[in-house]
């Protein structure tokens, strides 16, 4: 038997490289693209995953293998400078195994820990990843895997059981797998001599051909699934919206007037609550703050030609428009049966026909800055709930829309996002509910607060959910 050639390896200070492997070509999901070329959510399912990679600190470099022939589409996305930790975008081979080689040749340390990710797994999170190179230290060889929900069955030829093995010993595999580069080099030299080498997965090589090597397996997630089938695509864009992780930090207040100073914002719905907070926020951060709403300026933000005279007036004073921001809403409650016909109009208007009416005028504005839109729903978005039909349609409408415009806005630069607080303490919702417990509601400056942090972010087509139990800090972001 062959030891496990790196096992007197220090490996806790070793570098993580990691290996994203892009070379399908989606035929499965009846395309004629790559299927990591796919759009979910605004991005790329490519960008996605390597959005991840880039961001987990427990990751120092990236080496993207992509489909041969596509290298320019994948260079194209991942520009330089967006994504810091990209060391190579290279063709793929014809095989996972030819794959695995090209970048096993790319990759120039002597030695260093390898994970290598299927690009069409773009929810991995980081915990999967941070134990995975943790296992690294002990191990040369880990694979992540999750048990299986249904029976495993084999069958014979003529497609009857010939076995029913027990369903508590075994799992589905996942990725990223990882290694030490000399065992995975090791394993691939010996199977580069087997004339029957035939490989899905590189765990199945070390496997196969350093058996005394043990393979530590860490726990995957469901979440962590692989885009296969046409239907993978609809289930991941829906985990997309439920999907949490971090939000961007709070800047210091140095960092925020150097970001705002001489910027302009527009914001429509400025007159109360979250929006008034915002705008004194801003301002005091030295940025030109234009606030319109019904109560202040007589702006009906359902009335195109007054979001278009709003926009013209903030432009003609400062020049420039960074930042539209949309708070206004109107909230009516009870049957929709019942619903006054003066109220239906009303809701559909201020809730949704007016972030469009906003987004349509302001786009012109913002792709000359490179600016943000940034609009609000509700968590009632998730799922309509009775007596407040019209509401729930309409946030659930918003969030499409943020996701749509950041797809159509991103080859301008524009960035779109939403913010989704829960119950927040503002007059439109006293004036539906009477008074709460201020205990009970978020702080209408903690939402202003956490939007500021996204205006000033290079984020795009992004919900983040703000909570009352945790701070401005750790507010979430649903990718």
């Amino acid at each position: 038997m062959l030891a496990d050639p790196s096992d007197r390896i220090d490996a806790s200070a070793l570098p993580t490289v990691a290996v994203v492997l892009a070379g399908g070509t989606g035929s499965r999901l009846g395309l004629d693209i790559p299927k990591q070329l796919v759009k979910i959510a605004g991005k790329t399912v490519l960008e996605h995953t390597v959005a991840i990679l880039d961001a987990a600190p427990d990751v120092d470099e990236i080496l993207v293998l992509m489909a041969a022939g596509y290298e320019r589409e994948a260079k194209e996305l991942l520009q330089t400078g967006r994504f810091p930790k990209i060391s190579a975008v290279l063709a793929g081979g014809r095989t996972r195994a030819e794959t695995t080689q090209i970048a096993l040749d790319a990759i120039h340390h002597s030695e260093c820990k390898v994970l290598f990710h299927d690009a069409v797994r773009p929810l991995l999170s980081h915990r999967i990843i941070r134990e995975c190179v943790n296992a690294l230290r002990l191990h040369a060889a880990v694979d992540v895997a999750i048990p299986s929900p249904d029976t495993i069955i084999a069958v014979d030829d003529d497609s009857t059981i010939s076995a029913i093995p027990p369903r508590a010993s075994l799992r589905l595999g996942q990725t990223p797998q990882g290694f030490h580069l000399s065992t995975i080099r090791r394993a691939y030299e010996l199977a580069s001599d087997d004339p029957d080498f035939v490989a899905t997965d590189d765990c199945g090589v070390v496997h196969r051909y350093l058996p005394d090597v043990p393979i530590k397996v860490i726990e995957g997630s469901s979440d962590n699934m692989k885009i296969t089938h046409p239907v993978d695509v609809f289930i991941v864009d829906k985990l997309f919206q439920l999907a949490t992780q971090s939000a961007p930090a709070p800047r210091s207040d140095h960092e925020y007037a150097d970001e705002l100073r001489g910027r302009t914002m527009v914001v429509f719905g400025g007159g109360s609550g979250i929006g008034a907070d915002l705008v004194a926020l801003a301002s005091s951060f030295g940025a030109d703050v234009f606030s319109f709403s019904r109560t202040q300026t007589g702006t009906h933000v359902e009335d195109p030609a007054h979001v278009r005279a709003a926009l013209a007036r903030a432009y003609e004073q400062t020049g420039r428009i960074d930042y539209v921001v949309v708070t206004a809403g109107i909230l009516h409650t009870g049957p929709l049966a019942d619903a006054a016909p003066e109220n239906v109009d009303e809701a559909i208007g201020v809730n949704f026909l007016a972030p469009v009416n906003i987004a349509q005028a302001s786009v012109d504005y913002l792709a000359r800055t490179k600016g943000q839109l940034l609009l609000y729903t509700s968590s009632s978005y998730t799922r309509g709930r009775a007596n407040y039909a019209l509401y729930s349609a309409c946030k659930a409408a918003v969030v499409n829309l943020v996701q749509a415009l950041a797809d159509e806005w991103s080859s301008m630069g524009v960035r779109v996002n939403c913010m989704n607080p829960e119950r927040t303490g503002t007059p439109m919702r006293t004036r539906a509910f009477g008074e709460e417990p201020s205990s009970s509601l978020l702080a209408s400056e903690a939402v202003a607060q956490a939007s500021l942090a996204v205006l000033v972010s290079g984020l795009t087509g992004h919900v983040f959910d703000i909570r009352r139990q945790e701070a401005v800090q750790s507010a979430v972001v649903r990718a």
